[in-house]
């Protein structure tokens, strides 16, 4: 079975479908799937981001930003 078929098949199945929720499951689905190419490249961008901070030395010992948070809050 082709995508051309399968497309028609569901169009088909969901014409017929009356549930809110089985509709919606379907809905939510789809835009998932296609959201997933836009979240990946989000992802990558801040992981070669991150590779980046840390090769030029753009980062904070954990030691060093609770010191910094201590004297932003007056601690």
């Amino acid at each position: 079975m082709g995508a051309i078929d399968i497309k028609q098949e569901l169009r088909t199945l969901i014409e017929k479908e009356n549930d809110l929720h089985v509709l919606e499951a379907i809905k939510t689905l789809l835009i998932k799937s296609s959201l997933d190419p836009v979240l990946k490249e989000r992802m990558t961008s801040r992981a070669l981001k991150a590779e980046e901070d840390i090769r030029t030395g753009s980062v904070f010992t954990r030691e060093e930003l609770e010191k910094k948070l201590d004297d932003r809050l007056g601690l």
